[in-house]
């Protein structure tokens, strides 16, 4: 049996998340290394007001992924699986060891702005819940054009599909949804229209800031959630990271790859335990457990069990 780290991605962020992380030596020299790289407390990141901002979120969900990781990791133990959800996947490449934390922030920093300044209003993405995704996809092609783009977005299980685009076009195909029984269709805490066609110029600027970066193969298991499949080879993982901003997350199919490959202990890095929610829907038979709410006694002798018995 294998274990597999989670970790979310925008919308997840709440105020103060990184005040509430544990105030330990892992934790603090996370926030230190954030804050030295940008040139500004991290924590200062964290506020309902900075929230605002799409840098900011994506900061605080790479901060708060790699302290809690390397906290859980902090004796020895690792997970034999990482993916991350959009920007998680961010902070799943730092943990397995195959981008330095520091490139990370600078990264995540830059795909902030690009994805801010691509769509500073008028845009975003809505969940769908309660239809199929041909059902989805079906509203969605009726109601597509270029004054009124909207496009599938996320895939986060059979019936929970997340969409992106213009306000008018995501309100109407909401409004079709519900009539054709949706239970709800929700606007989502995000203002760009992440995972869809309009962000592919700024997904190419973050192509070539990452041309300069170094990769390395990863250590530990990297799970892409938009191809649903493990990634070894650093170029790949490279495309992987630069155009996840601009390509259909399939987070549904990466759970069903880690449950087939005999993950059943799923544990959710900060903030929250949305993902948790979705693993229920795949994992019959697993252990799920949100870092959020958790004794980390409780998480490290999950983790070492685990260990235990994949050796």
């Amino acid at each position: 049996m294998s274990s597999l780290f989670a970790f979310p991605g925008q919308g997840a962020q709440k105020p103060g998340m990184l005040h509430r992380l544990p105030q330990a030596p892992e934790v603090l020299e996370c926030l230190a290394e954030a804050g030295e790289t940008l040139g500004e407390d991290a924590l200062g990141l964290d506020s309902e007001a900075a929230l605002s901002s799409t840098r900011a979120v994506q900061l605080c969900l790479l901060i708060a992924g790699v302290a809690g990781a390397r906290l859980l990791m902090r004796g020895g133990e690792s997970p034999d699986y990482v993916a991350g959800l959009s920007i998680g996947a961010y902070a799943a490449a730092v943990v397995a060891g195959s981008l330095d934390y520091q490139d990370a922030v600078r990264l995540v920093a830059l795909r902030g702005e690009l994805m801010q300044n691509a769509y500073s209003e008028g845009f975003g993405m809505t969940a769908v819940i309660g239809l199929d995704l041909g059902s989805v996809e079906r509203l969605l092609a009726d109601m597509h054009d270029e004054s009124t783009p909207v496009h599938l977005a996320n895939i986060n299980a059979d019936n929970q599909i997340v969409i992106a685009g213009a306000d008018a076009a995501m309100a109407a195909v909401a409004q079709r949804a519900k009539a054709l029984g949706a239970s709800c269709a929700k606007r989502l805490a995000v203002s760009v229209p992440s995972h869809s066609a309009l962000l592919e110029a700024p997904a190419a600027k973050l192509a070539e800031a990452f041309a300069d970066v170094e990769l390395r193969a990863p250590r530990i298991r990297y799970l892409s959630s938009t191809t649903a499949r493990p990634i070894a080879d650093p170029e790949r993982l490279r495309d992987d990271l630069a155009y996840n901003m601009c390509r259909v997350v399939d987070w549904h199919g990466t759970l069903r790859t880690a449950y087939e490959r005999g993950v059943r202990l799923h544990i959710e890095l900060p903030p929250g335990s949305v993902l948790t929610g979705l693993a229920r829907r795949v994992f019959e038979q697993a252990t799920l457990i949100a870092f959020d709410g958790a004794r980390l006694d409780t998480l490290d002798a999950l983790l070492r069990q685990e260990g235990r018995q994949s050796r």
